[in-house]
């Protein structure tokens, strides 16, 4: 296991573990910067079926307003990084200043987009190969499969180990984009292309109502805003990177600003000018490559390779940026508490894991196409856009601070234009699939309600009330010796002690394992305060391996004295509901099938119902 996911980490190196913005930018910029492969075409696959060639006249423009916003959304989360600089993003700045509950839209939004992100991600770059090399168009999904397993493996092995596999492909696929679009505008200066004639794109134009143009302009510009997916996701990651973790951030969110611009800008460009024309067999990207270097040629394939390797880092912005997001969430209790904790590699496995999970359902559900995934993508993106741009608003407003007018009126009109653009996306994308999203959203949502009630609940039964302290202290049995592990006290952990009182054991002892000094001589502090005659031994460990620590100090306690009886005896947290049982992380059942193979080693469980 440490050959295929690398050595497990301690605490300590988690700052080692940290983003650069040399690596900062693959990883953060990756989705954004992705985006220039399949946002233009789907701004053409709207224009395209009604005006043909004449979409071409529209075709930059629009894609210029999508750069324009671009720059507009890039200078207000620089706000954002500086006033939370903590992380989070719209989850954090909507629950902060909109309510918890508006903090819970914002958080659906995101989870949604980024699961969306990998699997429009690694369809778009399944199709890549496909479009190379068509024999392999009946596995897309398959493919697609093979790149979220590629993802997942990369990123359980830890954060910097990530961060180099998939970070210098990302700059050859910038150099290589920037080789496509110099050799384009080199041939196509030299007249090496032949273009189509302008008198049949105005004939093609003409026939369309003004009414009925600005519709479809608008439904372009919805479909084009899948360019902006991405923009947010520095402002989500901020912990990620090495301090000062505000500063870096801002500069990996310019730098992926004008990657963006130049690649998207410059291929667009291309396009017009070769008169690209969409296709159901090969992606637009390809189709430009093939004809600004040859179908066949070295560079061709090169642009196709480096393609599917942008697509599938892209995805990769989701899996650094989904789980940090999660594990806030679920500190606040609206998530499954498993989902906090760091893996061995110091990464958020579990929720590397359900994106993992997430994405490849969708995949195989949506037979690999990212052009089925794509009408659910941006509306998300876009409340998240809103409610962020719309909580700094209110932010500035009732914090004040230097220029704090400028600032409000800065995301104030960035508010305004989110959610503009959102109303848009919303209308024109609703019968195309933009309704699932929405529907998913609020299933998230009430998930998410679900979860924070029954922690709620959980935590009204556990709390101990100031009589409930006090415990009776009863004879003991001479031989028998007990250890009961302790994280923390509350009720399951005081009927567990009070059951091993009343057995009457000859010696008890209390084991805890923290991860600080602090924390062990915090939890004998309240050992004490309780009166019973014990002894307490713990263990600090930085590698959070506590099960592995505890299983090792009760072996050591068993062979210490073959004859003598040893009982461990743990509390068992019992919920009744088959929903909730996911919710926790069965703990003592695990414990136990381990103890069970030590020879002088009593196991008890006292199980503590919660309804």
């Amino acid at each position: 296991m440490a050959f295929f996911l690398g050595r497990r980490l301690e605490d300590t190196e988690l700052s080692e573990e940290k983003f650069s913005v040399l690596w900062g930018i693959p990883i953060f910029a990756s989705d954004a910067i992705s985006s220039v492969s399949y946002a233009g075409e789907e701004v053409l696959l709207v224009l395209v079926p009604v005006l043909a060639y004449a979409s071409f006249r529209y075709f930059l423009p629009i894609v210029a307003a999508i750069i324009c916003l671009l720059g507009i959304l890039v200078f207000c989360y620089r706000q954002t990084i500086e006033a939370y600089p903590e992380g989070g993003g719209a989850y954090i700045v909507a629950s902060d200043n909109l309510g918890e509950k508006i903090g819970l839209i914002a958080g659906g939004s995101l989870i949604m987009d980024y699961i969306l992100t990998v699997a429009v991600s690694s369809c778009a770059g399944a199709a890549a190969i496909t479009s190379a090399f068509p024999s392999m168009l009946p596995y897309k999904a398959l493919l697609a499969f093979l790149i979220i397993c590629l993802l997942t493996w990369g990123n359980l092995r830890g954060i910097r180990d990530s961060s180099v596999m998939f970070g210098v492909p990302t700059y050859l696929f910038i150099l290589t984009m920037l080789s496509l679009i110099v050799t384009g505008i080199v041939k196509y200066s030299l007249g090496m292309v032949t273009p189509v004639e302008d008198a049949v794109i105005a004939a093609n134009a003409a026939e369309i109502q003004k009414d009925a143009m600005i519709i479809l302009i608008l439904k372009a510009f919805a479909s084009g805003c899948t360019a902006l997916t991405g923009v947010e996701a520095v402002s989500n990651g901020v912990p990620n990177f090495k301090e000062p973790a505000a500063k870096h951030a801002k500069k990996v969110l310019l730098a992926m600003a004008g990657f963006v611009c130049i690649i998207f800008f410059g291929v667009s460009l291309l396009i017009s000018l070769y008169k690209i024309m969409p296709s159901e067999d090969a992606t637009t990207v390809s189709l430009l490559a093939a004809a600004v270097f040859g179908k066949g040629s070295a560079m061709f394939y090169v642009t196709q390779v480096m393609t599917v390797v942008i697509l599938s880092l892209a995805a990769n912005t989701a899996f650094a940026d989904l789980p940090l997001l999660m594990s806030l969430i679920a500190g606040h209790g609206y998530l499954p508490k498993q989902l906090v904790n760091r893996g061995s590699r110091l990464n958020f496995s579990n929720g590397i894991l359900f994106l993992f999970g997430m994405a490849s359902i969708l995949v195989f559900v949506f037979r690999g196409s990212q052009y089925l995934l794509l009408p659910l993508y941006a509306s998300g993106v876009f409340i998240s856009f809103f409610l962020s741009q719309f909580g700094m608003f209110t932010h500035w407003r009732k914090r004040k601070g230097p220029h704090w007018q400028f600032k409000a009126a800065v995301n104030g009109f960035g508010s305004v234009l989110t959610g503009a653009v959102l109303i848009i996306i919303v209308i024109m994308k609703f019968m195309r699939g933009a309704w699932v999203a929405l529907l998913l959203i609020t299933l998230f949502i009430l998930i998410m309600l679900r979860i924070k009630k029954h922690y709620e609940k959980v935590n009204d039964d556990l709390t101990l009330s100031s009589d409930e302290m006090a415990l009776a202290e009863i004879n003991r049995d001479k031989t028998a010796r007990v250890i009961i592990p302790v994280q923390s006290l509350n009720k399951s952990f005081i009927k567990t002690l009070n059951c091993a009182l009343s057995c009457g054991f000859a010696s008890m002892e209390l084991y805890s394992v923290c991860s600080t000094e602090e924390n062990a001589l915090r939890i004998k502090e309240q050992i004490e305060a309780l009166g019973v005659d014990c002894d307490f031994r713990y263990d600090v460990t930085t590698l959070r391996n506590t099960n592995e620590i505890l299983l090792n100090h009760i072996r050591q306690e068993a062979d210490a004295d073959e004859n003598r009886r040893l009982i461990v005896m743990m509390g068992g947290l019992v919920v009744r509901s088959p929903h909730a049982k996911i919710l926790h992380n069965s703990t003592t059942h695990r414990l136990m099938k381990k103890l069970e193979t030590y020879r002088n080693v009593y196991i008890f469980s006292v199980p503590y119902v919660i309804d």
